[in-house]
């Protein structure tokens, strides 16, 4: 089993050393050489110095799995690609593409014979070690080819599926990612309220541990907020400042392109473009989220 990584960032490097250690071979190939000889040196990847590189050290049904940046990079490296690929070989986008282009580039590559999947990539940076769930969009034919590598990257075999067409990949990781927002909005506005109770003086560190246990808020969020909490509730040096991905975004223009009512998650979006001018603990809260489930960067004040 082989296949090429191009992308070795947060999420790619990681995703190419979790299938280096269950015995897949990867091509990789970033512009940053340190990723690049990082892999090499500690995982044993297969380094290659331009995408024609990668390419060519790939075998028959060559496998191209791009972890990219949306928007002009992901776009221009496929079609980049595409004159140094053969009919039947498979491009995996697994970045956070808008669907709709997911749709049309899959349209393109059909008209070439080059197989397309888009797949939502969830799990941040602990996919390496807790394994990634993986959405993938595209022909069923291209998808079992895939199926492996999947094996590989996720933790179980629940932690994978092929969820229908070109485009669905993507369009579910958007609506995945859009009640991600509600979701940690509503965690980081309970704590402030609990902050602000003073009169109890109420230790949440304490209560997200409590909450942890039992109760039917308990998830992955609650845990990584438990432990920033644990070693800092004051959040002094954590910047009311929450970042959006775009994805929100996608989201509830969705919402709006359908006429389906989604005000908890259009409201978490619209908070987050507030949290730019405002000093509430509930940004520091959501901004030490998106840092300990993806490496997102904090802005310290």
């Amino acid at each position: 089993m082989k296949l090429a990584m191009i992308g070795l960032g947060k999420m790619g490097g990681n995703m190419a050393a979790r299938l280096l250690r269950h015995k897949i071979e990867v091509v990789g190939f970033d512009f940053n050489q340190e990723f690049v000889s990082n892999l090499v040196e500690k995982e044993g990847m297969i380094a290659a110095t331009s995408v024609a590189d990668v390419v060519s050290k790939l075998d028959a049904q060559k496998i191209i799995w791009m972890m990219l940046p949306a928007g002009d990079i992901t776009e221009n490296q496929i079609k980049d690609l595409i004159p140094l690929l053969n009919k039947g070989d498979i491009i995996v986008d697994g970045g956070n593409s808008n669907y709709k282009h997911s749709q049309r580039r899959g349209a393109m590559l059909a008209e070439h014979g080059i197989g397309f999947i888009d797949c939502g990539t969830s799990g941040g940076v602990w996919g390496l070690d807790n394994g990634y769930c993986l959405m993938y969009g595209g022909e069923k034919q291209y998808a079992d080819v895939l199926a492996p590598y999947a094996q590989a990257l996720t933790h179980t075999d629940r932690g994978w599926a092929h969820v229908g067409p070109v485009g669905s990949g993507h369009f579910t990781k958007m609506l995945h990612n859009g009640i991600e927002y509600g979701m940690m909005q509503a965690l980081a506005e309970g704590l402030d309220l609990l902050k602000g109770k003073q009169e109890f003086n109420l230790d949440l560190a304490q209560i997200t541990e409590l909450w942890r246990h039992g109760s039917v808020v308990r998830s992955w969020l609650l845990d990584l907020t438990a432990d920033a909490l644990k070693a800092d509730q004051t959040l002094e040096g954590v910047a009311p400042y929450v970042a959006d991905s775009g994805e929100g975004r996608w989201t509830v223009v969705e919402a709006v392109e359908q006429g389906v009512a989604a005000p908890v998650l259009t409201v978490a979006l619209q908070a987050r473009f507030r949290s730019q001018d405002a000093d509430g603990y509930s940004y520091k809260l959501l901004s030490l989220m998106r840092n300990a489930f993806g490496g997102h960067a904090v802005k310290k004040s």
